[in-house]
């Protein structure tokens, strides 16, 4: 990707290395393990039961230092970059809810190590990337890029930067009330999924875009970003995982559906195109 020159987002909260302070034990290794074993089978957010089981005061082993004021911008690269990319999310969804008549809201993204606190629970590194409606932030911790390229074999920017405007379709669909409307997913798995689908889609239209509008991509990164979104399908991971495929407790979508309507919002650029609700 072409991003070096580009502009970085004024709403990136940088809290890597301050603690959350107050209140939150850690799990340890083994109960995370076990915490995500759970939110496969239930289909539970496993920020939400992360939270359920951070109760205990926390011991009174020193830490980092509590955070304190406005979080300063990212200074090293990679913050740098997800820094950009948002900026980028901003500028192509700005200019399509204005074609529409609509005001976009710019949404937050918080880059955080280990663990925080979000406007919906407990966040850490296990819970992997999310987006919360309820403060309307985007939570990610870095070290997750590292994840997606070692051990699901996704390397690239791109491919981080998919994961970036996927997490920010989030927050398009709780702007144009598909979150109300759906229950954000927690009514039912079917739900859940064309959801998740959708926000794929729409961190496609961000590709087209951001490559139409700054010529932000090179060759071989569209490649890259579906490579992410078959890797991280439900079907492969629950085989990675437990060695077989429940679809009954699907969440996000096997890998071909998530290529496919990746593959569309990189192809078309049109946000009318990923009714995933209708699955036109």
């Amino acid at each position: 990707m072409k991003w070096e020159d580009e502009r970085e987002s004024s709403n990136v909260e940088d809290v890597r290395g301050f603690s959350m302070g107050g209140r939150g034990a850690g799990i340890g290794c083994g109960g995370l393990i076990v915490l995500l074993l759970v939110s496969w089978i239930t289909g539970i957010n496993p920020a939400r039961l992360l939270n359920l089981v951070q109760q205990s005061p926390s011991g009174s082993a020193a830490g980092p230092p509590a955070q304190t004021g406005p979080a300063p911008a990212p200074s090293d690269r990679l913050g740098k970059f997800a820094s950009v990319v948002l900026a980028s999310t901003e500028d192509v969804w700005k200019d399509i809810f204005a074609r529409s008549g609509r005001t976009y809201e710019d949404p937050k993204l918080v880059l955080f190590s280990n663990q925080t606190r979000s406007g919906c629970g407990f966040a850490s590194m296990a819970s992997g990337p999310f987006y919360c409606p309820e403060d309307r932030k985007v939570y990610l911790d870095l070290a997750f890029f590292r994840e997606l390229s070692d051990r699901f074999g996704a390397p690239g920017e791109f491919a981080d930067a998919y994961v970036i405007a996927h997490e920010v379709g989030h927050h398009v669909q709780n702007l144009l009330g598909i979150f109300d409307k759906y229950g954000g997913g927690s009514k039912n798995r079917a739900a859940s999924v064309r959801i998740e689908l959708q926000a794929d889609c729409f961190a496609g239209v961000w590709g087209y875009r951001a490559n139409r509008d700054r010529h932000m991509i090179e060759p071989g990164d569209f490649e890259a970003g579906l490579r992410a979104a078959s890797a991280i399908g439900d079907d492969r991971l629950q085989r990675q995982s437990q060695g077989y495929v429940s679809p009954e407790t699907f969440t996000h979508g096997s890998s071909s559906e998530r290529t496919s309507w990746l593959r569309r919002g990189l192809e078309t650029g049109d946000p009318g195109k990923c009714d995933t609700f209708r699955g036109e």
